[in-house]
């Protein structure tokens, strides 16, 4: 049923929009106004148990096309039917979703359409890279792009809003979650949180090719102590308004039509109870007008957190902070109302919050047409197609790190003779995947031994041995993972091939299920029997290739040395295994780079390049204390770090004034040029540090990035622009400013490898 044509059909409900005549004409012309003229009109219409439905979310927990089983279903169909529910999740297919729609639609009094949301990480059918291997490829409109074709396919099955991205800055390896954001930095994450958003949402909400985005989790989330899931955050007020919420404050800036708050508490409040977080910072400061969804359960979770005696006084602390819609917390259904009546809670915030929820489903276009995500033709036609893949191949080339190619042993070429392919990984068509692979069939990524033997020479022989098993039994988000720690018996058939090999591939790394949600680590080696079959392989032949598949960063420093060269894949998704048999085989340049720095030593977690100077810096005659003494500071492999195969030359850094004011700005250049014999793509980074500065400043900091591509000896010149923006940061004043002072540049391939040059920002007087 069309909304409009419903809304007008009757006196009593002819002032959902403009009077009980049903003209539209005194409606205001400015499409935000008439949004806010249409919300305001149906919020006038919602008796209280109809608003308090809208901030419930439901899981898809039972066949919503057949007979609810159970007391809890049965309940949940009736609130739907009365148009108590607001949104659900986990319910896919264009089947499922409309039946759930038909019943809000045609039982309900207001017909309030339902929202369906999904986890929508890096792809819905096809699958694209994990969103921490994506970030390797430091290409925006790459990320765009992919988060685009995964908004379509989302919504020709029926979903209407992801909970994605997350941008979430994580600097410990050992954290899970790590896979699902973009690293350490935060510059990296802001750029690639407003790619992907404008990448599900589009220009426009109303097209049903498009999804409302979703940014998580606010906020802190990758801070989680000891890199522990959900555990508690320690940080002070400037590194959480420095570091930690501007990827957020660009995404609200961006039109991100909801966020979702997070698990952690940050210095004693839970996310989901705090005020200053979610309601001050985030709706008042920021002017954000989407809904505020809490994760799941976060709600009713507040109780073992140990602020809440019950889920009455759960639902009162959350509602005041902000938090409009609550996911499977069977908070808000039970208390809300009863909150209301014992004046613990105005109804403005109810107001507020059903408010929110009904503009983003304007937006979407709901209200025209609940069923505009309802086209089984579309879904047949939109998922896992020919086009689809080829931008997942796309995203996989660009997201492979190229970190060691010791003698030049990489490309492969025709005269490379007998390649033995070994590793428990190397076979696998699932791991690519990744987690939260939403709908993608089990087993259907292209596997390393595939993608080699597609693209492998005529003249070269390629031979396959599995060596042993990384993980057995259960293999899901739920389940624990089981790793073989003793079984070797698949050794000795690896250890002959590699014997008679000229060249070995091994592929070894993480099963998809080590990371993710819930998959924290507290040693993030090699698992089971990887180094030992690693240790043995390289006995028996010095040419040997490792390629990674993980979904975090791994300690793999007791190999690195060995290896002749290491190939860094993550899971690439659907297209995995050709991706990396074009780079093994040259056919394509790898220009990946580092998100997040690789360790020596899971003991140097928490791990990042834009640390903080001490009071005894490192180096000098003096004693220092800001040094490990049994493993090095640094990273085994920094941020920003990538290898080529073909080599970029910096020419020097100029600029064309020293000093500059408010206002004002400087022009920075650099030329790269490509020495080498092949095209290829160099990430060029400017880094900056402030000298002298109220707070403590990291060493650098990301502030610019451009990616380039260069024939062999083409050269290119790069511009960046430095204004007082670029200097800003929330000072001791507790405000975003930028203070004079003298500020050191940084530009280069990586975080490391830079040259550096000067400049002063001065102030108005």
């Amino acid at each position: 049923m069309n909304y409009k044509a419903y809304i007008i059909s009757g006196c009593f409900m002819g002032a959902l929009l403009t009077g009980c005549s049903g003209d539209y004409s005194s409606a205001p012309d400015n499409p935000s106004r008439v949004t806010e003229h249409k919300v305001d009109s149906v919020l006038g219409l919602m008796t209280l148990e109809e608003k308090i439905g809208q901030m419930v979310l439901y899981n898809g927990s039972w066949d919503v096309t057949g007979p609810a089983t159970g007391t809890d279903d049965r309940k949940k169909l009736e609130k739907l039917k009365k148009g108590y529910v607001g949104g659900m999740l986990n319910v896919t297919s264009v089947k499922n979703t409309r039946e759930a729609q038909r019943l809000v639609m045609e039982h309900s009094r207001l017909k309030i359409p339902l929202i369906f949301g999904y986890d929508v990480i890096h792809g819905y059918r096809t699958m694209f890279p994990v969103p921490l291997g994506e970030s390797s490829s430091w290409d925006t409109a790459l990320m765009e792009k992919t988060a685009s074709v995964a908004a379509r396919e989302a919504a020709a099955a029926g979903i209407n809003w992801t909970f994605a991205p997350m941008m979430d800055v994580s600097r410990d390896a050992r954290w899970g979650r790590i896979m699902e954001g973009a690293g350490e930095d935060p510059y990296l994450n802001t750029r690639i949180a407003v790619a992907r958003i404008k990448g599900f949402q589009g220009d426009d909400l109303s097209d049903p090719a498009t999804i409302a985005a979703c940014a998580k989790h606010f906020a802190g989330y990758g801070f989680a102590e000891a890199g522990r899931d959900y555990n508690t955050v320690n940080i002070g007020m400037h590194e959480l308004h420095n570091t930690i919420l501007p990827p957020f404050k660009a995404a609200a800036a961006a039109g991100v039509a909801t966020f979702m708050s997070s698990f952690n508490d940050i210095d004693g409040i839970p996310a989901s109870a705090d005020r200053y977080l979610q309601r001050e910072i985030l709706k008042e400061e920021w002017q954000w007008k989407g809904f505020n969804v809490s994760d799941w359960g976060a709600i009713a979770e507040l109780i073992p957190h140990g602020v809440a005696g019950d889920k009455v006084r759960a639902s009162e602390l959350a509602v005041r902070a902000g938090i409009d819609m609550d996911m499977e917390g069977g908070a808000y259904e039970e208390n809300l109302a009863g909150l209301l009546k014992d004046h613990k809670i105005p109804e403005s915030v109810i107001d507020d919050a059903v408010k929110r929820i009904l503009r983003v489903k304007f937006n979407l276009g709901l209200f025209d047409d609940p069923y505009r995500y309802s086209n089984e033709e579309r879904e047949k036609k939109e998922l896992y197609t020919v086009e689809n893949r080829e931008v997942a191949l796309e995203a996989a080339r660009k997201s492979i790190v190229l970190l060691k190619n010791q003698d030049h042993i990489l490309p492969l070429h025709e005269k490379s003779g007998t390649i033995a392919v070994i590793g428990p990984l190397a076979d696998d068509k699932d791991s690519p995947l990744g987690n939260w692979r939403a709908q993608a069939d089990p087993g259907s990524a292209v596997s390393v031994l595939e993608g080699i033997r597609n693209h492998a020479p005529a003249s070269c022989t390629v031979t396959y041995a599995k060596g042993a098993d990384l993980a057995t039994g259960a293999r899901n988000f739920l389940s624990p993972l089981h790793i073989n720690t003793d079984d070797t018996s698949g050794f000795a058939e690896a250890l002959s091939l590699a014997g008679k090999a000229d060249v070995v591939i091994l592929v070894v790394g993480e099963d998809a299920f080590q990371s993710g949600e819930g998959r924290s680590q507290a040693d993030i080696r090699f698992a089971g029997v990887q180094q030992q079959l690693i240790d043995a392989v390289h006995r028996i032949n010095k040419n040997t290739v490792m390629v990674l598949m993980n979904g975090r960063p791994m300690n793999i420093s007791e190999s690195s040395g060995s290896m002749k060269a290491i190939l860094e894949t993550w899971f690439l998704g659907t297209e995995h295994g050709n991706a990396v048999g074009e780079v093994l085989f040259g056919k394509y340049n790898p220009a990946g780079k580092l998100p997040v720095s690789f360790p020596h030593s899971v003991g140097q977690s928490p791990l990042y390049y834009n640390r903080k100077p001490t009071g005894r810096p490192e180096g000098g005659e003096q004693v220092t204390y800001s040094h490990y003494n049994d493993t090095p500071n640094e990273a085994l492999f920094p941020f920003g770090f990538g290898l080529s195969y073909t080599h970029f030359a910096y020419g020097n850094i100029r600029q064309d004034r020293d000093t500059f004011g408010p206002g004002e700005k400087i022009n920075v250049t650099v030329t790269v040029t490509n020495t080498g014999k092949m095209a290829g793509a160099e990430v060029v980074q400017l880094y900056l540090h402030d000298e002298v500065a109220s707070l403590t400043r990291p060493v650098k900091m990301l502030k610019a990035f451009e990616k380039i591509y260069l024939e062999p000896g083409e050269a290119k010149t790069v511009n960046f622009v430095i204004d007082e923006q670029m200097l800003s940061f929330y000072t001791i004043n507790r405000k975003w400013e930028a203070e004079p002072g003298r500020f050191k540049l940084f530009i280069g391939g990586n975080s490391v490898d830079t040259d550096m040059t000067a400049f002063e920002f001065k102030s108005e007087q």
